[in-house]
């Protein structure tokens, strides 16, 4: 899948971005991206202190990367297909606001739709959860703390696939 992007402003950044299945070449890349995300600063960076994309994980799961022109990782999802869940899902600092997210969405939607699968289930970090929501989310619970891996409450949301 092929797809160009602009700015968010319709402005005069167009890249092409492509998003193909990540392999085991791909995990240290992918690792960079989770560590270096400042969505995780602050009092969430704990949950990712020492996170690992092991190309083990990547050889499991569907995992799927967005790719710029110049083979750069924009951002990735992992797809647990049972039960249905979206597992990871991170956008490029310096990506956010060019739709990256958005293209990941459909494209994990219609690897859903694919599989057969009517509902994929989003455990958000609390701050994406208003992403989530632009896309279609639906919120429909809570997943309490689990400390010490997880010291805050998370929405808890699902994603129906048409």
């Amino acid at each position: 899948m092929t797809s160009r992007m602009t700015d968010g402003r319709g402005g005069a950044r167009r890249a092409a971005v492509r998003i193909r299945r990540a392999t085991a070449r791909d995990a240290k890349r992918l690792t960079r991206l989770v560590r270096t995300s400042r969505a995780y600063e602050g009092p969430y960076a704990p949950m990712i202190a020492g996170y690992r994309v092991g190309p083990d994980y990547l050889e499991t799961h569907p995992v799927f990367a967005a790719v710029g022109e110049d083979g750069r990782a924009l951002g990735f999802y992992a797809l647990i297909l049972s039960p249905p869940e979206l597992d990871l899902m991170f956008v490029a600092d310096a990506a956010q606001g060019l739709g990256i997210g958005r293209l990941l969405i459909e494209h994990m939607a219609g690897e859903a739709r694919d599989a057969g699968i009517e509902a994929v289930r989003v455990v958000s970090h609390p701050p994406a959860e208003g992403f989530y929501l632009s896309v279609g989310a639906q919120r429909i619970g809570t997943v309490r703390a689990n400390p010490p891996a997880v010291m805050w409450d998370r929405p808890e949301l699902v994603i129906a696939i048409t």
